[in-house]
């Protein structure tokens, strides 16, 4: 794990532990008022936001945060010609610090916010802290799960990657929408 950045991953996934339907689109019954607004709060005090090609948070400040687009459309790393503040990486080509660089940050918060590539690629680098929100009533049969379709179910991902999971609190107890953030244990 670097000691420049914190990596940290935002997740909403159905009871079943799926991220999006069959189709990869995320269900509109996967956001709830209460997750997004921990997940704003989250991506405002964030250096960076990480994402693939097909993911993205869409919301009132996106175009002004500082983001990296994982993406094998580009040898190592390229400027994105439509967002000033964005730039597309390769992690095959460059390291992130490479394309963390291109924007001018050199540290803090690695905000991870998706698809299952990149979940995958940063649990391999190492998570300080995977927030895991759950739509607890919410069930996406064959849906697309949080690491991917030969994955592992999300839990047994982060137990086998090193992280803990920390109390489950309720986001939205009417919704029956929780929270629990893993992470490594302390050294």
């Amino acid at each position: 794990m670097s000691d420049a950045f914190r990596y940290e991953a935002y997740v909403i996934a159905s009871a079943d532990g799926m991220i999006a339907d069959a189709n990869g689109h995320m269900p509109e019954a996967l956001v709830n008022r209460a997750d997004q607004r921990f997940f704003n709060e989250a991506l405002e005090r964030a250096a960076v936001l990480v994402h693939g090609r097909n993911s993205h948070e869409g919301q009132a400040n996106s175009n002004r945060r500082r983001r990296v687009v994982v993406t094998s459309r580009t040898a190592t790393v390229a400027a994105d010609p439509e967002h000033p503040h964005a730039v597309f990486w390769n992690p095959q080509g460059a390291p992130f610090s490479s394309a963390c660089a291109a924007l001018g940050v050199d540290g803090g918060v690695a905000a991870i916010l998706g698809g299952p590539e990149v979940y995958r690629l940063f649990l391999k680098l190492g998570y300080w802290g995977f927030h895991l929100s759950r739509a607890t009533r919410l069930r996406v049969p064959g849906g697309l799960p949080v690491f991917g379709r030969d994955s592992l179910p999300v839990e047994a991902a982060l137990s086998a990657a090193g992280l803990t999971a920390g109390p489950e609190r309720w986001l939205d107890e009417k919704a029956a929408v929780s929270l629990s953030t893993w992470s490594r244990p302390a050294a």
